[in-house]
């Protein structure tokens, strides 16, 4: 593994690093960067391709870094200059991101639980969603313009790594009214105390079984009207306490242990 030391904040490279940690696709060639030992290894144990990848002259590299990837050492106030964590792990890399498309997120036969992000704005909720989904088994999350991008740093460490395996497909409308003619039906969480119509279904009622798609609207207005008409149900999550409504997330995350709660009631009951 050949290494090159860096020591300048001008390096093309180096600006390159800077470019991907703020977004900005173009003048990085399209790559996203991440930041830390743990997303570096979950991205590398989900086979995600390496351009190059940085680490400061404070720290060693890794055991488990791939020896064909470009190695660059930065010293350690140029490495901070570049990322905007408080206090810098000391790697960082350039990666190719996963291109999903929408055939993606329904495999063919499967029954298919999809999480919508409709306009979330908050990348700690879209990655937490992310991390939810991988954890309760759905095959995709679906986002809406408007929504955060699932490469923000925020999201990505808040997704630890899920990001990395689960598909996340932008959609229009068109999309969504595309999956419900493929039998998929779309399911609007709404707050416990709205007076939309038709009847809202309490969650543990409602049918998750099924081929779906849950759709979580934006962390203050919820789901706009071009969505809640799309939907099929609506439904709510019960809450004995004296709140008005839950966090996208978490609103997300127990939704999606619903469903999974549900068809794995539903598995069991097939084996006996």
């Amino acid at each position: 593994m050949s290494t090159a030391f860096v020591t300048s904040r001008a390096n093309p490279r180096v600006k390159q690093l800077r470019a991907a940690f703020n977004g900005h696709a173009r003048l990085s060639g399209g790559l996203v960067a991440i930041e830390g030992e743990h997303l570096l290894f979950e991205a590398m144990r989900s086979g995600l391709v390496f351009k190059t990848i940085f680490v400061s002259d404070r720290r060693n590299v890794p055991d488990w870094v791939p020896n064909n990837v470009e190695l660059i050492e930065l010293t350690d106030d140029v490495f901070a200059s570049v990322v905007d964590t408080r206090s810098p792990q000391g790697l960082a890399a350039l990666l190719v991101p996963p291109k999903w498309a929408l055939k993606d997120a329904v495999p063919p036969n499967t029954t298919p639980l999809l999480l919508v992000a409709a306009g979330l704005q908050d990348p700690g909720n879209v990655g937490t969603l992310i991390r939810s989904a991988e954890a309760f088994g759905a095959t995709a999350v679906l986002t809406t313009a408007g929504t955060v991008s699932e490469w923000n740093q925020k999201a990505l460490r808040a997704s630890a790594g899920s990001v990395f395996r689960v598909p996340v497909v932008q959609v229009t409308a068109e999309d969504l009214i595309s999956l419900k003619s493929s039998g998929v039906r779309l399911i609007a969480a709404v707050a416990p105390e709205s007076a939309s119509k038709p009847a809202i279904v309490d969650a543990p009622f409602a049918d998750l079984g099924g081929a779906c798609a849950l759709m979580i609207g934006n962390e203050g207005a919820g789901l706009v009207a071009e969505w809640l008409e799309l939907a099929d149900t609506r439904i709510t999550i019960p809450m004995p306490g004296r709140v008005e409504s839950l966090n996208a997330a978490v609103a997300g995350s127990l939704l999606l242990y619903e469903a999974a709660r549900q068809r794995s009631a539903s598995q069991r009951t097939t084996d006996v």
